[in-house]
């Protein structure tokens, strides 16, 4: 079996884990608690109009809960939702491909949004505002346009970029919102939920343990609940005890504060390398060997939310916070 598959296999087994602990209504939801509050009210008054719900957009860091609020939308409605993502997304008949699945009421769920070619953003709009889609087709040397009238329907878009979406796109969005990180007790509310849904018990103080290290990101939160599980079956365990989840996050290399291998790469390199910046994202992303965009999106946002570095027009620059994590000297910039 070649690497390719073994990735395909390696992610389908982790949609299916997400899947299997996702929550289904927004009364399950942990979290997030004026977004969930909102949308039940905008969800019951489309009901009373007999209306599709207006289309929403949810931005913020990866692994809040887009996805599943994507899908709890759709389960509250009582629609079906169908998914597609922004860079999958890469000729005009692939949007008319998705769009004519729709039955009346639906759920479109676009990942990645902003990733999206711009003339497919185009097509877009007369589907987001008039329920229609515009195709030119060329045959014979001739062009002739063809209006597809389509049901109404509602589109839910998630980024992570919420910057890199085009105005006129955004604001076709009647609901917009963003998910901020979770705090320590939503977490451990949520490590506890899925201990009881894979059946598998955990003292508090251990889940206490995994939401204080998770990047306040359930994602990770239920991430890491799955690798001290594996610790606990291997060792015979009937309960995942802090004495486990302490030495098994040890072994997994994520410390105190919930920084892993590459967030403290990241660190070291800006500090020892770069004298603390200022320094471009491109550079760092060179140093230790990481894509720009793995680095914008997954490392920088927790690392500037808790104080580790800062942007300055300059580049990154690294914080005091992140001279006392690593025990480095703060001698001062050289720049």
């Amino acid at each position: 079996m070649d690497d390719e598959k073994i990735m395909d296999a390696e992610e389908q087994a982790g949609d299916e884990f997400e899947t299997n602990i996702r929550p289904q209504s927004l009364r399950e939801y942990v979290g997030q608690e004026e977004i969930t509050s909102n949308l039940k009210v905008f969800i019951e008054a489309s009901k009373i109009r007999n209306e599709s719900l207006d289309h929403v957009l949810l931005y913020g860091p990866p692994g809040l809960g887009k996805t599943t609020l994507a899908h709890i939308i759709a389960n509250e409605l009582g629609v079906n939702i169908k998914t597609a993502s922004g860079p999958s997304i890469e000729k005009s008949g692939d949007l008319a491909a998705i769009l004519s699945t729709l039955e009346p009421g639906d759920v479109l769920f676009i990942d990645e949004i902003h990733r999206m070619p711009k003339f497919i953003e185009e097509i877009l709009y007369p589907a987001m505002e008039d329920f229609e889609m515009d195709l030119v087709l060329n045959s014979d040397g001739k062009s002739r346009n063809i209006k597809i009238d389509l049901p109404p329907f509602t589109l839910v878009g998630a980024t992570t970029r919420a910057g890199d979406i085009s105005a006129p796109l955004r604001d076709r969005f009647g609901i917009v919102s963003k998910l901020q990180y979770y705090s320590e007790e939503e977490l451990c509310k949520i490590v506890n939920r899925t201990s009881r849904v894979l059946n598998m018990p955990i003292e508090m103080d251990a889940a206490r343990l995994i939401a204080k290290r998770c990047r306040k990101t359930p994602r990770i939160a239920n991430r890491l609940f799955k690798r001290v599980r594996d610790f606990a079956l291997v060792e015979g365990y009937e309960k995942i005890t802090l004495e486990l989840a302490d030495n098994s996050l040890k072994r997994l290399k994520v410390d105190e504060y919930g920084l892993d291998s590459v967030d403290l790469e990241y660190l070291t390199s800006l500090i020892t390398k770069f004298n603390g910046g200022p320094v471009g994202v491109e550079t760092i992303a060179t140093s230790i060997g990481e894509e720009v965009s793995t680095i914008e999106d997954v490392v920088e946002p927790f690392l500037l939310q808790e104080g580790f570095i800062k942007r300055t027009p300059r580049g990154r620059m690294a914080c005091e916070k992140a001279y006392d994590h690593l025990k480095i000297d703060h001698m001062g910039s050289l720049f």
